[in-house]
This record gives C-alpha cells, structure tokens and sequence, in this order.
C-alpha cells in the first residue's frame, strides 16, 4: 500500500477555510477547493483528523479520479482502482452517488456500475467464484460525478463528525456541532477570556467552546467507521487517543456562561454539558437578553439568537437584538459576535459591525456579524 494516501475533509460552505487551518495545525499541507480540504497524509491521519477536525463534516479516503462520460468507461476506471488496497475481503461496500454537469446524470445507474466494477475487482483479487459476502466492516463508496470527472472516495467517519455523541436533548431548530465550533474559531477568544451565549438554546456554542478551551479533542466520545478497517493498524488509534488525552488541558479555568429565555432548554443544556463530561464547567442561567449583566472587561458574546422567520416572532425578535445592542455599548472591550439570517440586524442592534461574513447555517444564508472590543491592557 502507498505510504501516503489522499484525503478530503468536506466542508459547509464558506468553512473551508476555517477545516483547512485545522487539518493545517494537525500537520498536513492542504489544497482548498468549494466544499472541501484535500491533502496527502501518512495512514495514520484518518484516526488523528476524525478525532481532531472541530468544524469538518467528514474525512473521506480517495481510492481514484478519471474522466467518464460513457459507462464504459466508468466501468473499466472504477475496475482498474486497487479497492483491495482498502476492503476487506468480507467488507461491506455500499454506493452512494452524485452527478453534477456530467454526461452520465443518471445517479442510480452509475451507482450499480461503480459498484458491479468494485465487486468484479474484489472476487478476482480475493480469488472468489461467488458473488462478495458482505458481511464484515464498512466501506460506504461515493461516486462522484463533476463536468465529467469521477471521484471515489471510501468515508472513513460513518456518522458525521458534528455528531460529537454528548447531545441527549435538543431544541426545534439546533445549531450543528461544527458549525458552533467554527463560530468560535473565527473569533480570536482565548481560554482566558469570559464568553457569554445569551441565546443557548442546547447549549451547543458554550459546549464547544470549553473543548476548545480546554483542548479536548471533539471526537474522544464517539466511534468511526474506519475503527473496524484491517488497513489501519489498531496501534494508530491507540496512538491518537492516547494524543488526545496528553493534548487536553482539564485544568485550564474558564469562564462560560449560556443563558436562555426558556428554562427547558438550560435543563437541556445542563444534560449535554454533562454528558460532554464537562461537570460544572460551563454555567448555566435561565433569563432573557434584557436581564444580561456584565461584570468583567475584554469579553466575548458568540450568539445564534433566534432569526424570527416564523410569522409573529418578528418583533420579539428584533427587540432581543436591540436589547443586547443596548447592553454592549457600555462594555467596549467586549467583541461580539453574531450568526442571524435577519438581513436588518444591524439596524436593530444600534451599531454597524466590524466585519461581516457570509455564511450558510444548513440551507438558510447567514451572515456571521463581527464587532471588535478595545481590549482593556491588563485585564484578563
């Protein structure tokens, strides 16, 4: 087997950036295209970048890449890939398939091809008369079809990497995992420096920004997919998990506090945050944005308040953000940061913001508004 292999960390538009400083800190140099990161890494990446990557959907294994506009030829390109290199003899390899501006847009069709040449491929490699038994572990193929260009990529994650396993309860409309993590990476908030969500809802934001804080890898809790692959030697994941546990930092003190309107959801939060193995960590409040009280300098709000897109949650709304305007011009240290679809937000909160960024909260167009405090020299 080669000893690099090729990867892609996929990626929520307007993120790459954001995985690809990741996967840059975990050592690998990156290539940035639209949806994701692509880089060449020893084996031993896939268990390090599952662990470590906070804001990537998942990390997928490129088995090959070729031109296909007839099924002939996706045929014979998938057949001439080494899949033996990667599946095991009694892998499971079910196929998934997509087709963008490809002469070959039946999706069903190239999935049946793809995998009809993985299974030919397979028996003759394994010496095998009978069709493949499918019984062991699991290699989930995608085809991927772009202006005539095939991608097959093996995912090495299974469930996707926002799945951080400490979620038991959640609100209507939850904030993914990673997209949370990279709202607080694309602030410059460092462990000793306070940070209030005064939206918390599940309380995804403050979760994750005390693994950061303490620099716990987001994926220590969970399971993935290649865990179970022959190819990667079991030493490798021991060796990331035992990475994990000498990077994390259980002693840094941090200052975290998610508050919200509805008690419901800090009893929610309060349960995530356990299960997260985050104790007493985090401090939670029941109270609404008019209540918030601040009492220390050079601090940080990170907020996905509510975007009042449902009839009659308008003005309740556009109040909340007029609330903590009103709040924040009497603390100028104090960055805020906030991710809201309501396109009159600055309006609302009294104060155009520093910096904006596009971003897309699942399907709904945000826009990440960005305002930057005077820091206080000598506070902390």
């Amino acid at each position: 087997m080669a000893k690099h292999i090729k990867l892609i960390a996929t990626a929520a538009m307007g993120l790459e950036s954001v995985v690809a400083e990741e996967v840059r800190k975990l050592g690998y140099e990156v290539e940035v295209d639209n949806g994701k990161v692509i880089f060449e890494a020893p084996i031993s990446a896939i268990p390090r970048c599952n662990l470590w990557l906070r804001t990537a959907d998942r990390v997928k294994l490129v088995v090959g890449e070729f031109k296909a506009t007839t099924f002939d030829e996706l045929f014979e390109g998938t057949k001439a890939l080494a899949w033996e290199e990667y599946i095991s003899e009694d892998g499971q390899f079910p196929v998934s398939g997509k087709s963008v501006k490809s002469t070959l847009y039946s999706v069903p069709d190239c999935q049946k091809i793809v995998k009809k040449a993985i299974a030919e491929r397979l028996k003759r490699k394994y010496g095998m008369a009978s069709k493949m038994p499918e019984t062991g572990a699991m290699y989930k193929v995608e085809v991927s079809l772009l202006k005539d260009m095939a991608l097959l990529t093996i995912d090495t994650s299974g469930v996707g990497l926002h799945k951080r396993g400490y979620r038991v309860g959640q609100g209507e409309a939850p904030l993914k995992e990673t997209m949370a993590a990279a709202l607080v990476l694309l602030t410059n908030w460092r462990p000793e420096f306070p940070l209030i969500d005064p939206f918390c809802g599940s309380g995804t934001i403050p979760i994750e920004a005390a693994l950061i804080g303490q620099n716990i890898a987001p994926g220590f809790n969970r399971e993935f997919a290649a865990e179970e692959w022959e190819i990667i030697r079991n030493k490798y994941w021991d060796e990331a998990f035992q990475e994990a546990e000498d990077l994390a930092n259980y002693a840094q003190k941090l200052d975290i506090i998610g508050s919200d309107i509805d008690h419901k959801m800090i009893e929610i939060s309060k349960a995530n945050s356990l299960e997260a193995g985050l104790g007493e960590l985090v401090t939670w409040k029941q109270m609404q944005v008019s209540d918030l009280t601040i009492r220390n300098e050079n601090g940080y709000i990170i907020a996905n308040p509510p975007y009042g897109q449902r009839i009659g949650d308008q003005e309740a709304v556009q109040k909340m953000y007029k609330d903590l305007g009103n709040i924040m011009k009497n603390h100028p240290s104090w960055s805020v940061y906030v991710l809201t679809a309501l396109e009159s937000f600055e309006k609302h909160y009294g104060t155009k913001a520093t910096k904006k960024r596009k971003l897309f909260n699942g399907f709904i167009k945000t826009d990440y508004y960005q305002y930057f405090g005077k820091k206080v020299k000598g506070e902390v």
